[in-house]
């Protein structure tokens, strides 16, 4: 069983790619023969976890991948480490904007994803798909998720998760923008590859996609 998670709008936007990603991999997937669910999460510190925990019990997958909007990106980025903080720079949904909060009081500071982000990152650059680990998935609703997603895998063995993130979609951006997008399909191509990468991989592999800074 694998659940796929995205987002609601926010920040002012009409849509979110995340959730439209998730939910045209869906398709993809199940058209393949897997048995995928999907949930839209509400972009809100708290609510968003507590939505995730309840499809974690209800479904009990065995994949799990949650998908954000990262703005600005070009790449399809496959998120190494989720840490223990909190840090808004604009409202949530809700109006909340916490600052200098632990996702989970008294957790441990980070957790790395379980996904095999390296054999993804490969089998992305195989089908053309613009990808890249990054080295940090931010401070706000997205991370705050990716933390929740790890510290309840931690007492679930043998579930392997993590999160990406994707980038705008053109649509959603003024002609002629230097600010980089990727067409819904490429998106959920990209979302099913990294489903199918972790049913298929039990060992990551040795891949140099490391940062400077």
């Amino acid at each position: 069983m694998i659940l796929l998670t995205g987002f609601e709008p926010f920040g002012g936007d009409t849509v979110n790619p995340s959730w439209l990603a998730v939910q045209r991999a869906t398709e993809i997937l199940q058209n393949d023969g897997y048995v995928v669910e999907a949930v839209e999460l509400p972009c809100i510190f708290g609510e968003s976890t507590a939505s995730l925990n309840a499809a974690l019990d209800r479904i009990r997958p065995d994949v799990v991948v949650c998908v954000g909007l990262a703005g600005g990106r070009g790449r399809v980025s496959l998120e190494r480490v989720a840490i223990n903080c909190e840090d808004a720079r604009i409202p949530d949904n809700a109006g909340q904007r916490p600052i200098d909060q632990e996702v989970v009081h008294g957790g441990p500071a980070a957790y790395f994803s379980s996904l095999p982000i390296k054999a993804a990152l490969r089998n992305l650059q195989i089908a053309g798909i613009k990808g890249e680990v990054s080295q940090s998935a931010g401070t706000y609703v997205c991370n705050h998720v990716f933390y929740a997603l790890m510290h309840a895998l931690a007492s679930r063995p043998g579930v392997r998760g993590g999160f990406i993130h994707v980038p705008y979609l053109p649509e959603q951006l003024p002609p002629a923008t230097a600010t980089p997008s990727m067409p819904l399909e490429t998106m959920a191509e990209g979302v099913a590859l990294v489903v199918r990468t972790a049913l298929e991989t039990t060992a990551d592999i040795r891949l140099p996609a490391g940062a400077i800074h």
